[in-house]
C-alpha cells in the first residue's frame, strides 16, 4: 500500500488557521454582498467577454464623460468596476488553500477506505471459518455492500 497521506495535520495549525480565516472574514465582510439563491440566479452572468466590454466601457467614461448618462452613477460604476475582476490574487490564494484540504481529505479518505477494505476482507474470510468474535464484526460491516441483483428462485 502507497501511502501519500502519512501525518495528521496538528489540531494546533488547525486552530490557527480557522482563527486566521475567521480573521479574513471579519476585515471583507463590511465590504461584501451576500445574495440570496434567487438574486444569485437573476444576476446577469458575466464571463470573459463581457467583462472586457466593462473594461473598455469604463475606459471611454474616463475618455468621453459626455456620453454618459444622466441616470447613470458614474461613482457607483467606480465602486462596481473596482471589484468586478474578482480580486483574482486573494481567489487564487482561496482556490490554493482549499485545494490543500480537499487534496488531503481525499487521499486521507482513499487510503482509510483501502485499508478498511483490508480489514473487512480478513473479518469475512475469518468469519467463513468460525473464528470466534468474527462473524458478529462481519454481520456489522457488511451492511455497506448490499447485494445487487435478483435473488435466485429456488428450483422447482
Amino acid at each position: 500500500m502507497n501511502n501519500k497521506h502519512n501525518q495528521s495535520i496538528p489540531q494546533e495549525v488547525l486552530d490557527q488557521v480557522k482563527s486566521k480565516i475567521e480573521e479574513a472574514i471579519g476585515l471583507i465582510r463590511p465590504y461584501s454582498v451576500v445574495m440570496t439563491a434567487d438574486e444569485r440566479a437573476s444576476a446577469l452572468k458575466v464571463g470573459d467577454k463581457a467583462f472586457t466590454f466593462i473594461t473598455k466601457v469604463f475606459a471611454y467614461t474616463k475618455t468621453n464623460p459626455e456620453f454618459i448618462p444622466n441616470y447613470l452613477n458614474i461613482e457607483e460604476l467606480n465602486v462596481d468596476f473596482q471589484d468586478a475582476g474578482g480580486h483574482v490574487d486573494v481567489v487564487s490564494l482561496l482556490n490554493q488553500l482549499y485545494n490543500y484540504f480537499d487534496d488531503t481529505k481525499l487521499a486521507a479518505r482513499s487510503e482509510a477506505y483501502s485499508a478498511s477494505l483490508y480489514y473487512y476482507g480478513n473479518v469475512q474470510q475469518a468469519a467463513s471459518v468460525n473464528l470466534p468474535g468474527a462473524k458478529a464484526i462481519y454481520d456489522d460491516l457488511k451492511q455497506y455492500f448490499p447485494r445487487t441483483g435478483k435473488p435466485m428462485e429456488a428450483k422447482k
